[in-house]
């Protein structure tokens, strides 16, 4: 599948697999899509790419995917058995918001990274920043709040929320780092 096209494809894909069975992770998922474009300057011929695994990153948790109860990787699964997706969106997928961390915390580390390589760095932290930055609602937040609201919701003790506590560094390192490449393209002289 070529790049361009992506997000005609993803934003259909999304919609189909959670506005009606969770609508507010629906919510959240346009948010997430809402701050990738405001990435663009950054992202160059990358930015479409980033805008469809946004829209995309949370399928997983859809009740007709979920198999292992991990998202990331039953999100990349079926796009890469199903929906045909292009390589890179299912890594990203795969690898959304310090996903790693968590996949080790299940015991799924080894194949969650020998199914999918991760992606560039660059894309990485934006993905997470524009994760990380959305409420569930969909509206924008900041990743400390956002953390907070994680680890609140799931519970201190449960896996997500210790889990959510381990990354907050790296999430706030994907935030800075972010934040820093934005600042330098504004900048730039015209």
């Amino acid at each position: 599948m070529a790049t361009t096209g992506l997000t005609e494809w993803a934003y259909p894909l999304a919609e189909s697999l959670l506005a009606e069975p969770l609508p507010r992770r629906w919510a959240h998922s346009l948010g997430v899509a809402q701050r990738a474009r405001l990435l663009a300057p950054i992202l160059g011929e990358d930015a479409e790419l980033l805008e469809a695994a946004a829209v995309l990153h949370d399928i997983g948790y859809s009740p007709d995917l979920a198999k292992t109860g991990f998202h990331p990787l039953d999100g990349a699964r079926y796009l890469r058995d199903v929906a045909g997706a292009d390589e890179r969106v299912m890594r990203l997928v795969a690898h959304h918001s310090c996903a790693w961390m968590e996949a080790e915390a299940r015991g799924l580390r080894e194949e969650l990274e020998s199914e999918f390589p991760r992606e560039q760095p660059h894309l990485a932290d934006a993905l997470c920043f524009c994760d990380m930055n959305t409420t569930p609602d969909g509206t924008p937040t900041n990743p400390v709040d956002r953390v907070n609201e994680i680890a609140g919701r799931y519970g201190a003790d449960s896996l997500i929320g210790m889990f959510i506590r381990r990354a907050e560094p790296e999430i706030l390192g994907c935030t800075a780092r972010v934040l820093e490449r934005l600042a330098a393209v504004k900048r730039q002289p015209m």
